[in-house]
C-alpha cells in the first residue's frame, strides 16, 4: 500500500474537530473535511472554535470526482452513518483505508456492507470527555485511538501507525479488537444512559451505590450478549467500566448527557436499544437496558 497522503475526515463533532485539527497541522497531507452544501455555507461563517483557535479546514462536497483518499475516518454520530456511507462513494478506491471512529459495535458491519475492500479494520476513540457548545469545543488532548484487525499481517496497520506518529495522534494497537470493542460498548451503555437520566458527572455515578448497582446490572446483560456472540474476556466487563469511570474528568459530562441538555438527538438507538435488539435475538432478558432506553426517549 502506498504511503497515506490523502486524508478525508466526516464529522465535526466533538471528537472529529479535535482530530481534524491534528491532521491539519501535517502541512504533507492532502486533508479535507467532507461537508454539505448546507454545511459548507454554516461552517464558512462560523468556523469551528478548538480550545479558544479559530480552525479554517479546506472543505470537499460529496459531487467532488476529483479526489480519491487513501484514508477516510467517520466521526459521526450514529444516525449519520447511512448518509456519510453515500456521500463517499467517489472518494473510495480498492486500496481507501476506511475508518470508523463511532460509538457502538455495528458501525463496521454496515461499512463493510457496502465497501468490502475495508473489511477487518475496527477502531474507536477513547479519552478524557469533549465538552461542545455549538461550534465552541474543549478538550485537555487525552485521546487515544484504540484500532486492530482480524486479518494476520494486515499491511494497513503500519500505515496508520506511521500517519498518527507524523500527526502527533495518539493509539494503541489491540491484540483483540473486538473484545477492546464491546468492553467500551459496555461503558457508555452504562455512563452515558445514566448520565443522561441522572445529570450526574462521572464522580456522582461513582459515588452512589443505587447508580452503581444500576450499572452493573446493565453491565451484566450486554456482557451475556457479547459471551453469545464470541467475544472473550466478557466477565470482566464490570471490572473495566469501573476501572475507566475513574479514569474520566471527575466533573465531566457524558456526551450523551451533553446531547440532551443542548437539544440534540441522542445515540440511545446503538445504545440500549441495540442491547435490546440483540437481547430478543439471543433470548437474554435486557430489562435494565429497556426501561433505561426508555427513559432517555422520553428526555
Amino acid at each position: 500500500m502506498r504511503k497515506i497522503k490523502n486524508v478525508i475526515i466526516c464529522g465535526l463533532g466533538a471528537i472529529g474537530t479535535y482530530y481534524a485539527y491534528k491532521l491539519s497541522k501535517n502541512q504533507y497531507l492532502d486533508f479535507r473535511v467532507l461537508i454539505d452544501k448546507e454545511r459548507e455555507i454554516r461552517y464558512k461563517n462560523e468556523p469551528r472554535i478548538f480550545n479558544g483557535e479559530k480552525l479554517n479546514f479546506e472543505y470537499i462536497l460529496p459531487d467532488n470526482n476529483d479526489y480519491k483518499a487513501d484514508l477516510i475516518i467517520i466521526s459521526t454520530k450514529s444516525y449519520s452513518l447511512e448518509n456519510v456511507i453515500s456521500n463517499i462513494k467517489n472518494f473510495v478506491t480498492n486500496n481507501t483505508i476506511i475508518l470508523s471512529l463511532l460509538n457502538g459495535v455495528t458501525s463496521e458491519e454496515l461499512i463493510y456492507k457496502n465497501y468490502p475492500k475495508s473489511k477487518g479494520l475496527y477502531s474507536f476513540a477513547l479519552g478524557h470527555t469533549y465538552f461542545r457548545n455549538e461550534n465552541i469545543i474543549e478538550h485537555d488532548g487525552l485521546s487515544k485511538i484504540h484500532f486492530g484487525s482480524t486479518i494476520i499481517n494486515d499491511k494497513r496497520i503500519d500505515n496508520l501507525k506511521e500517519l498518527f506518529n507524523s500527526c502527533n495522534i495518539s493509539y494503541e494497537l489491540s491484540e483483540n479488537i473486538i473484545s477492546d470493542m464491546w468492553k467500551k460498548y459496555a461503558f457508555n451503555c452504562c455512563v452515558n444512559q445514566l448520565s443522561a437520566i441522572t445529570r450526574y458527572s462521572f464522580k456522582e455515578i461513582s459515588e452512589n451505590p443505587k447508580c452503581l448497582h444500576i450499572m452493573k446490572s446493565l453491565v451484566e446483560e450486554i456482557a451475556m450478549i457479547a459471551k453469545r456472540v464470541g467475544v472473550k474476556d466478557s466477565e470482566n466487563f464490570y471490572e473495566y467500566t469501573i476501572n475507566s469511570l475513574k479514569l474520566m474528568c471527575p466533573n465531566g459530562k457524558t456526551s450523551m448527557l451533553q446531547d440532551i441538555e443542548a437539544g440534540r438527538q441522542t445515540e440511545v438507538d446503538i445504545f440500549g436499544k441495540t442491547v435490546v435488539k440483540l437481547g430478543k435475538e439471543y433470548k437474554i432478558d435486557t430489562t435494565y437496558n429497556k426501561i433505561i432506553s426508555e427513559l432517555i426517549d422520553i428526555l
